[in-house]
């Protein structure tokens, strides 16, 4: 149980870290276009990016997958590009366009658990309780996207409902902060890709 709680602990804490963002402006610009009345839709879409991310994450750990590190830090900011100018480009959700958002977080969340492998991995060391271990820090992984879930719904409804911003306001100046950050992250991290 002692080990639980402190892969539990490390899990959220590296979602959360600050010096490490790129994973918190994910998981905001995923939910930068829904208020808490889309709870549902959140919930589908969060669990998309979990169970990609999952998988990526155990393939890799279990070393089933290998994928170079300066590639996949490079490819994590580019899902945050994409995802930010899908926000600003759509501007009103479509039955359509919200399951091509649940295939694009699954499979995005795939780059982005083999950006979480790499930290465990590196935890690991030479342990023999892989299993439990790599249980404890998903879960871990999944209480700190939450409380960014949540945060951000928190965020944008006190925005939407009593500062009364527009929805779409709200959404395309959320939305085009992080792709800006993103953009010149991108950038930065290619050119550690090339050299």
């Amino acid at each position: 149980m002692q080990d639980f709680s402190l892969y539990f602990q490390l899990g959220w804490q590296h979602i959360l870290d600050w010096q490490g963002y790129d994973h918190i402006l994910f998981v905001t610009v995923l939910c930068a276009t829904y208020t808490l009345s889309d709870w549902k839709k959140v919930l589908i879409l969060v669990t998309a990016f979990t169970l990609g991310h999952s998988v990526t994450l155990a393939l890799s750990v279990f070393k089933v997958v290998s994928v170079s590190t300066p590639l996949i830090e490079f490819l994590i900011p580019v899902t945050i590009v994409i995802t930010a100018l899908a926000n600003i480009l759509v501007k009103r959700q479509k039955p359509k366009s919200q399951n091509f958002k649940y295939s694009l977080a699954l499979f995005f969340g795939l780059i982005h658990g083999l950006g979480f492998s790499n930290y465990l991995k590196s935890l690991l060391g030479k342990s023999n309780n892989i299993t439990a271990e790599l249980f404890a820090f998903n879960v871990g992984l999944e209480f700190g996207q939450v409380l960014i879930v949540i945060g951000v719904l928190l965020l944008s409804f006190f925005l939407i409902w009593f500062v009364k911003i527009k929805r779409w306001d709200w959404n395309f100046f959320l939305s085009s902060a992080i792709f800006g950050v993103s953009i010149v992250m991108s950038v930065e991290r290619l050119s550690v890709l090339l050299s």
